[in-house]
């Protein structure tokens, strides 16, 4: 912030490191064993010392609700570059997206798990492993496109991802918003029970014992349905990319996620 002093910097930075170690335990709850809590907080800590430093006094803007996009953004940001997610994972993932993708193609409807596992080749045991050992890359990707703010109403409630970027330009709003709205109704063509899962999951954050008992499923079988869910709106938007590709007459444009060592 503009004119503020080092006791002032230490003062913001003791107020809010709270909500920073808050956002690291949601966070770390969603993802592996492996990953650090106090990791995470670091990171985040990272984060915040950043929002102070490049924060603006907006009218529409208030300091908070910018931190929390920062804070979470240092969270995801190092957990890509550490590279956390298993390779052969990330690669099953893509594998399973694309017989998504061509299934929903040729069916003209979303592919049954048996059906997904028999044009990859794989047993569904095989298939609902991956789906497990998946978790943490679902949790990922699609944190990274949740809100940042905790305002979840209208139909794309745990969708809207705070613009809190004060480098963004309006194109580059206009792509983010449009890319919202077909997320929105990527989920709305999902199975229902896939649909319930991320509304438990991110609306009411309840965790996987929390959902299984609702469901009447076990706590491994929820990581399952929710990977399979993010698998279908990344196959989805897949689909949506390739398809405008070829109207435009040109490649799809190549994403994040197309390279090499993209972990999301």
């Amino acid at each position: 912030m503009a004119g503020k002093t080092t006791r002032d910097v230490n003062q913001l930075v003791q107020h809010y490191a709270p909500m920073v170690k808050r956002m690291a335990m949601q966070l770390a709850a969603r993802l592996p064993a492996n990953i650090m809590l106090d990791d995470l907080i670091q990171y985040g800590m990272m984060g915040l010392l950043e929002a102070i430093e490049r924060y603006e006094v907006q009218d529409d803007a208030q300091f908070e609700t910018y931190a929390v996009a920062r804070v979470r953004g240092a969270m995801l940001d190092a957990l890509r570059g550490n590279d956390w997610v298993p390779r052969s994972v990330r690669q099953a993932m893509r594998e399973v997206e694309a017989a998504i993708e061509r299934l929903t193609h040729q069916l003209g409807r979303q592919p049954s798990d048996a059906e997904v596992a028999d044009a990859l080749g794989w047993s569904l045991e095989d298939y609902f492993a991956t789906l497990s050992a998946a978790q943490g890359h679902a949790v990922l990707y699609y944190d990274d496109l949740i809100d940042d703010d905790g305002e979840r109403s209208g139909a794309g409630h745990f969708l809207e991802r705070h613009l809190g970027d004060d480098s963004a330009n309006p194109e580059a709003l206009a792509e983010r918003r449009e890319l919202q709205s077909r997320i929105a109704h990527a989920i709305t063509q999902l199975p229902e029970r896939e649909q319930t899962v991320l509304a438990l999951y991110y609306e009411h954050e309840l965790n996987l014992k929390e959902i299984g008992a609702v469901l009447e499923v076990s706590e491994s079988r929820v990581s399952q349905i929710l990977s399979s869910a993010i698998a279908r709106i990344r196959a989805q938007l897949l689909g949506q990319s390739t398809a405008a590709g070829k109207r435009r007459g040109r490649p799809r444009k190549q994403t994040a996620k197309d390279e090499p060592g993209a972990s999301g």
